[in-house]
């Protein structure tokens, strides 16, 4: 058999295996663009007679020579991990691999006053409803653009979130000043299906137009930081921290899956440090 068939054999096995255990679409793009990349470094040499050191070699190549970040890299080693533990059955090609080290970073985050900035330079209202309710149920970028109306709950003050990350049901909370914007919203644009439509008929809004959103109002509010949407999300959560939120409740308005993970924000939040007493203060110059 032809060897490019018999590759995208492999691709079109992997794909249908990713979607029969219940992995996100995305995951599946990812993994399958690794594996290729895997096989096209290697080429014309199959997968099935890569060893160890093979593996190791690829690792080191998007690690020393095309500088892939730490969470790139591990995108790359659960891809691979995959095919030979999952597809292959072959564990110990894997298991004696290290995974890349990840390095100490913490996500950025801006101020209340900055979003204020940000929502006030933004006319067009669609485009305040999209930053005001993005930050106020602190949404990941897939999840806001994928709202439905019915999924506003304006009486509670929630947003419910269908099939999240982890395939996860949630609700998280809206503000009234996010549901007063989204009310006028509505009554000038009269969406059918989803809450933010976009060009074409039935369809949600592009990603991409929502990030598009965040750039052009983080430059008219003059804001040096690097903006996105998963900004929006971060800042929420360290905001309701400094106000006095439990971190527990705030992995469940997140959909985190590990509370390690909704752990960060307390080193990023002030409100452990406004606590603490300068010493300079404690001194008296003349």
């Amino acid at each position: 058999m032809d060897s490019g068939k018999r590759r995208g054999g492999l691709f079109e096995e992997c794909r249908s295996e990713m979607l029969l255990r219940g992995y996100s679409r995305k995951t599946v793009k990812s993994y399958l663009s690794w594996l290729r990349s895997l096989v096209n470094y290697f080429s014309p040499r199959h997968p099935r007679e890569l060893d160890e050191k093979d593996i190791r070699n690829y690792l080191l190549h998007l690690i020393d020579e095309k500088r892939h970040a730490y969470a790139t890299v591990n995108q790359a080693f659960n891809a691979i991990r995959f095919l030979y533990v999952e597809m292959y059955k072959r564990e110990f090609v894997i298991e004696q691999i290290p995974r890349p080290k990840k390095g100490k970073s913490y996500p950025n985050v801006i101020t209340l006053d900055e979003f204020k900035r940000m929502v006030d330079c933004t006319r067009n209202i669609k485009h305040r409803a999209l930053l005001m309710v993005t930050y106020s149920g602190g949404l990941r970028l897939d999840e806001v653009v994928t709202l439905t109306i019915p999924d506003i709950d304006g009486e509670r003050k929630l947003i419910f979130v269908k099939g999240g990350k982890f395939r996860k049901d949630r609700y998280t909370i809206i503000s009234e000043r996010a549901l007063e914007v989204l009310r006028e919203y509505y009554k000038l644009y009269r969406p059918e299906k989803w809450l933010f439509e976009g060009k074409k008929h039935g369809k949600h809004l592009h990603a991409r137009s929502a990030q598009r959103v965040v750039e052009r109002a983080c430059k008219r509010a003059g804001l040096r930081k690097r903006v996105s949407m998963h900004t929006l999300r971060h800042s929420f959560a360290t905001h309701i921290h400094e106000q006095g939120g439990d971190i527990r409740t705030i992995k469940e308005l997140l959909g985190h899956e590990h509370l390690k993970t909704t752990e960060i924000y307390t080193h990023i939040s002030k409100r452990s440090l406004s606590a603490i007493k300068n010493p300079l203060d404690t001194l008296d110059f003349e």
